[in-house]
């Protein structure tokens, strides 16, 4: 993958200027191996440094311009860019110059680098063994959770086993097979729950043993499911799909059943309140907070859920308490769609707590409400009461523990196991058990449904729908080819710089 010399800096820079986690990236040079890791310290901020391209402001609200704009969930406010309308309207296909891919198919490839860098480096450096499989663990996960995301949008991508030193390494070519991309990702898993251990307690923006268990789950259903209902290439892998519900099941298990540390949180309101991000159900969740001074250090993601109300401070109710929480209102960018927002069952706390029609002055009297004072209802999962103008500490939520049992219950199907936990995030939701006595298909088809409401708003709605292949069914891709609905086209950008990609 070619790149333009600042950005190849960028690229291959990973290990040339870490000597702190800032976000600020000023990094011009080739990747030296003679002026870093010399320390504990060094190999910490190169690991920081890989986490680091996530919360980049490019990639962080592309979580949610991927993961749900282009689904029933969102859509987006009339005078948004025109990268952002075509996503929404399904267009890319026509216009494979969209920056919101370009910046997202460029962010994780950094951050692959930046894995790969800490892959080849810390192996050799000299200070506690445990400390280095532990940022090697991370490194392996890091490099896994990229690629599944870009495999999942963009189908058969460059293959970059090892950091880029040089120009000509930046010319990789695309995997021959989604095999080939899925070896990597689930060996790299394998090798991060191997090398890692267990914090003891969720850690803000860090991974451990069990999130790399979390992400093979989610790698091997996400396999079977799309070879199961014959998503392109998908459909052509050498993997058998009852195998690979077997694998997700058995990494679902040991997440759900076989660890300590995460767990169900009893309360919805508790799961997304900002002040408690090392919450039990967090395994895996971007670090922002407010004080930070750029943006990506701290987070706007609450300004992009709420719509613009009166330009002052609202309230919201707490649940079905008499206490009220301040809030900014916004910018109206990421839209719920009254198709979704009427499917809940009634009684759904999801939309009755965490989906707000109405907001409230400190006296805790209506001040506003949908549909007579603004646009749609909104999410309420990104609310920060102490925010600071346009800061918050809002995060995006990568891994939650009720994905993986939700996972879990999709890959054992209607078991014991299955409806117990599918029934407690009903119940904890308001509502009654799951239908009993459902075949393994019309099982699976209430989870993939279950998951809409629970997921919603957390950058995963349409990696169901790919996996189910049913974006066919969306109503702005209808009519739409195969070719075009199952993969993002590779940025044009990319394959300008790249001759391997034509």
């Amino acid at each position: 993958m070619k790149t333009t010399n600042k950005i190849l800096a960028l690229f291959i820079g990973a290990a040339a200027t870490l000597s702190s986690c800032s976000l600020e990236e000023t990094p011009y040079g080739f990747y030296s191996e003679d002026n870093f890791y010399k320390s504990e310290a060094d190999a910490e901020a190169a690991v920081n440094y890989a986490y680091g391209c996530m919360t980049f402001l490019e990639y962080s609200r592309s979580v949610f311009f991927l993961g749900d704009m282009p689904s029933e969930v969102l859509t987006t406010k009339s005078d948004a860019s025109k990268d952002n309308q075509d996503l929404n309207n399904w267009k890319v296909a026509d216009f494979p110059t969209n920056g919101t891919l370009e910046n997202f198919f460029k962010y994780s490839y950094i951050g692959i680098n930046r894995a790969n860098a800490i892959i080849k480096k810390v192996p050799g450096c000299d200070f506690d063994q445990s400390v280095k499989d532990q940022y090697l663990g991370e490194a392996y996960f890091l490099r896994a959770y990229n690629y599944f995301f870009l495999v999942r949008n963009f189908g058969l991508v460059p293959m970059q086993y090892s950091v880029v030193e040089t120009l000509e390494q930046t010319a990789s070519p695309k995997a021959e097979n989604l095999d080939e991309i899925y070896n990597l990702i689930l060996e790299d898993c394998r090798k991060a729950s191997d090398l890692m251990g267990n914090y003891g307690s969720p850690r803000l923006g860090r991974v451990d043993k069990v999130a790399a268990q979390a992400l093979a789950a989610k790698a091997y259903l996400y396999v079977a499911s799309a070879k199961e209902h014959g998503v392109k290439l998908y459909r052509d892998m050498k993997r058998d799909v009852t195998q690979m519900y077997d694998s997700a099941a058995w990494y679902a298990n040991k997440v759900v059943n076989e660890q300590n540390v995460y767990h169900f949180d009893p309360n919805l309101l508790d799961i997304y309140d900002v002040e408690k991000p090392n919450g039990p159900e967090h395994i895996f969740i971007m670090a922002m907070d407010r004080t930070g001074t750029s943006e990506g250090e701290y987070s706007k993601i609450s300004k992009m859920f709420i719509p613009y109300i009166d330009g002052a401070t609202i309230y919201l109710r707490q649940g079905e308490s008499e206490s009220f929480i301040p809030s900014h209102d916004g910018w109206g960018e990421y839209q719920t769609t009254s198709t979704f927002y009427n499917s809940f069952e009634e009684g759904d706390l999801r939309k009755d707590w965490l989906i707000c029609d109405k907001v409230y002055n400190s006296a805790g009297e209506v001040s506003a409400k949908y549909p007579d004072n603004f646009q749609y209802p909104f999410s309420r999962k990104y609310i920060d009461p102490q925010f600071s103008g346009d800061k918050t500490s809002t995060r995006p939520f990568l891994i939650r523990y009720s994905d993986v049992a939700l996972i879990y219950a999709e890959a054992v199907g209607p078991t014991v196991e299955g409806y117990r936990v599918v029934n407690y995030i009903r119940n904890r939701a308001g509502l009654g058990d799951l239908q009993p006595g459902l075949s393994i298909n019309d099982f699976r088809e209430a989870v993939y449904k279950e998951r809409s409401y629970e997921m919603s708003y957390e950058g995963d709605r349409m990696y169901d729908i790919r996996r189910f292949n049913r974006v066919g069914e969306i109503e702005e891709a209808k009519g739409m080819s195969e070719d075009d609905v199952t993969f993002y086209p590779i940025p044009q950008a990319e394959i300008n710089l790249n001759g391997s990609l034509r």
